[in-house]
């Protein structure tokens, strides 16, 4: 499954609009371009949470796309998506690994550190994560991280990387040639007043890298 593990990855907004217009940001982005779903939201409703996950994956299983929930693996197990996304402070990828089906892919958030990575790597992560690469309007303070870190990855790491941060339909293609697998968009996407054009323009990133490359 990990050579599916290319594209556009689109985060969900934390965001209290219910299954179906959940479900409608999700598949204009899809529409768009998104080949990774993420549902990322930290709301104390397990009720709410556990039907809008359903709601995603499902259209992601129609979609042919891969769903992933953000911190919960408990979520992602009862939700039947294809994985789970480990934060700095989530349980670490062995815990979540020995819970999750065996196909369950685990992603790992390393910030601006490559030394996370290869733990990472060495626990049996399927992907890493670096940023934030640019200023983000979602998380304003995060470190940032520099390309020299998916140049790094791209010739040390056997993993598939996520660049995210504060990306453009601009500056994602450089990212891309310079060695992200995958660009983690979330107010980009879903803030965006025609959701499947922005994911378009993000999704034509990798055309872009592919055409370029020398």
């Amino acid at each position: 499954m990990t050579e599916r593990l290319r594209g556009l990855y689109v985060i969900t907004e934390d965001r209290r609009c219910g299954p179906e217009a959940l479900r409608g940001a999700v598949q204009a982005a899809l529409h768009g371009g998104a080949r990774i779903v993420q549902y990322r939201d930290k709301g104390s409703d397990p009720t709410r949470r556990l039907a809008e996950a359903r709601t995603i994956a499902d259209l992601c299983r129609t979609q042919g796309a891969l769903f992933l929930v953000n911190d919960d693996v408990d979520l992602a197990v009862a939700a039947m998506a294809d994985g789970v996304h480990l934060g700095r402070h989530d349980q670490d990828v062995a815990t979540a690994r020995s819970r999750l089906p065996a196909s369950g892919l685990i992603g790992v958030s390393c910030y601006d550190r490559f030394d996370m990575a290869l733990q990472a790597e060495a626990q049996g992560a399927d992907y890493v994560a670096f940023g934030s690469f640019f200023p983000s309007p979602t998380k304003p303070n995060a470190v940032r991280a520099g390309p020299e870190l998916l140049k790094r990855a791209r010739h040390e790491l056997s993993l598939p990387t996520v660049a995210i941060g504060g990306i453009s339909p601009e500056n994602g293609a450089a990212l891309v040639r310079t060695g992200a697998d995958m660009l983690a968009i979330i107010s980009g996407v879903f803030a965006a007043p025609d959701i499947t054009a922005a994911a378009r323009a993000y999704s034509n990133c990798f055309t872009i890298a592919e055409e370029s490359h020398p």
